[in-house]
């Protein structure tokens, strides 16, 4: 075999720009390096945020009932705890919705009880952690602990997820299951960039003309999981599993190529697809399945005994077990409960929205008003309502967001920005093939993280690169040689990043009393709603 002679710059010298108009080489650099100071601002950010989900969690209730849609998942939950993992849905005949999401709310009333505090304190706890996961991945993605403190703040600070981490309802999970699942992925792609750096070090890498095989996976595994209860908890999760499969897929095209692998394109056929399926698309079916365990093992379970029933014994399938097919024919029930719930069939409701107005949020979500008997706010009549609105600052910019990004992913080749636009588009895109059907906005809660994960890395790119340190710059007295002096364009980046954070956490503070429903007056309560679809 020919030897390969290592080209690539030493670990000092990794940051250097190579000489060399192509690099024979990626560069190794395989995740940020400052853990202490990462962890530091991770937990600070994390602790803001848990504060403000939990602050005052079991309020408001409807007479110390739940509020909206929490009426379905909050009973529901409680029969998950108390009905041996079963939840059924007496006043509709079909629960609508796998079962993950009701058991995440069945532990919170596990520990509390059924009350506020019990149906929303996962919800809560999620949404704290969707905020620390984002702060980490961002970090990860642009090896910059201040762009992952951006993107934290950013997420702490947007209405959408902040009312849905305070609500008893599923989409927070869901949102935190992606979220989780697209960070495990771009962990597995900086190993398996590593794997290959090894590999080439070693002299192994032209072994084969597909490129080496990368072993056992964990973190992809994990995705897959994470995937599975993604769908566990929504059926919309199944467009993440298609999404992600093929965004790993690219993260192997682009480490082959990288690498200079003879024939990258059949080392991703012969290497990487079979078990790429296997995680990201048979897992998640296996996840999704094992989260009915209860439902398999109830008597009473709806539909449970299907076949013999209402489904024959006989036909094609008939040597699938009676179990799978009996959840085939419930997934059916639920399927056409969904398709005949569609606007040309008279289902409207007043706070409906289509997907082209989720990318700014406009047409956000009432979840709770009332305009009676409610005091406190100095005058003699208030108001207090609970609105789940994406905040300005932040979602106004979806637009242009998505522009820059896609300039980025096809001009520069960012394959951050792509990955952004594939968790983003995967959120969005399907809904546009069903727009008869009912959707509302808070069926764009997983849309925030990536938003804000974009929103954060434009921030980066005003900001640019910090000024190099540790290098003596000449003619300058004493420590100050060690410094280099920020330019212009990085002290006017520095200030347009500080005014527009400002102007998001100003935003927030604005909104917070119809996302919190504090008592206000009806004056200031239209003075809230800025747009005309917001009423």
């Amino acid at each position: 075999m020919t030897q390969v002679t290592d080209t690539r710059p030493a670990a000092s010298e990794a940051g250097a720009a190579l000489s060399s108009p192509a690099p024979l080489r990626p560069t190794p650099d395989f995740g940020p390096t400052d853990w202490a100071r990462g962890w530091a601002v991770t937990l600070f950010l994390t602790a803001i945020a848990g504060l403000t989900r939990f602050i005052m969690l079991n309020y408001p209730t409807d007479a110390k009932t739940p509020v909206f849609d929490e009426k379905h998942y909050a009973p529901q939950g409680w029969q998950v705890l108390n009905g041996g993992g079963i939840e059924d849905n007496p006043g509709y005949g079909l629960v609508v919705h796998p079962p993950i999401g009701k058991q995440m709310i069945a532990i919170g009333e596990a520990l509390f009880g059924y009350n506020g505090w019990g149906w929303r304190f996962t919800a809560a706890l999620s949404g704290t952690i969707l905020v620390l996961l984002v702060i980490r991945i961002v970090r990860r993605m642009t090896r910059s602990t201040l762009i992952g403190a951006f993107a934290g703040i950013l997420l702490i600070a947007d209405g959408l997820t902040f009312v849905s981490s305070r609500l008893g309802m599923l989409d927070i999970f869901q949102a935190l299951f992606v979220t989780a699942a697209f960070g495990c992925l771009i962990v597995d792609r900086d190993e398996m960039r590593m794997r290959m750096a090894l590999v080439d070090v070693q002299g192994r890498l032209y072994d084969s003309a597909y490129g080496p095989r990368f072993g056992v996976r964990w973190w992809r595994f994990g995705a897959g999981v994470l995937l599975g209860l993604a769908c566990g908890t929504k059926w919309s999760g199944a467009y993440w599993v298609i999404g992600f499969a093929a965004l790993s897929l690219g993260f192997d095209l682009a480490a082959r190529r990288g690498y200079r692998v003879a024939r990258p394109w059949a080392g991703v056929a012969v290497r990487d697809l079979g078990p790429t399926i296997y995680s990201l698309m048979v897992l998640p079916v296996l996840i999704y399945l094992g989260s009915f365990w209860a439902w398999f093992a109830g008597e009473t379970s709806y539909d449970r005994y299907a076949v013999g029933v209402r489904v024959g014994r006989g036909g094609d399938f008939s040597w699938v077990p009676d179990a799978l097919r009996s959840l085939w024919y419930y997934g059916g029930e639920v399927l056409t409960f969904h398709r005949e719930l569609t606007n040309s069939a008279g289902n409207h409701h007043p706070w409906e929205s289509k997907p082209w107005t989720w990318p700014m949020g406009l047409r956000p979500m009432l979840y709770y008003y009332a305009d009676n008997g409610v005091t406190g706010c100095g005058q003699n009549q208030c108001v207090k309502a609970v609105m789940a609105i994406g905040t300005p600052a932040i979602w106004w910019l979806a637009f242009p967001l998505l522009a820059w990004a896609m300039w980025r992913s096809i001009v520069r080749r960012d394959w951050r920005y792509a990955a952004i636009l594939v968790g983003y588009g995967a959120g969005i895109l399907p809904w546009f093939l069903e727009l008869d059907r009912q959707m509302y906005f808070f069926y764009a809660v997983p849309l925030a993280p990536f938003l804000v994960m974009g929103v954060a890395m434009a921030l980066g790119d005003i900001l640019g690169h910090a000024p190099p340190r540790g290098r003596r710059v000449s003619g300058a007295p004493g420590w100050q040689g060690y410094f280099t002096p920020p330019s212009e364009r990085q002290g006017l980046g520095l200030l347009a990043v500080c005014l527009y954070l400002a102007l998001v956490i100003a935003n927030f503070i604005w909104l917070w009393p119809i996302l919190t429903a504090m008592p206000i007056t009806p004056g200031s309560w239209h003075d809230h709603l800025w747009l005309p679809s917001w009423r």
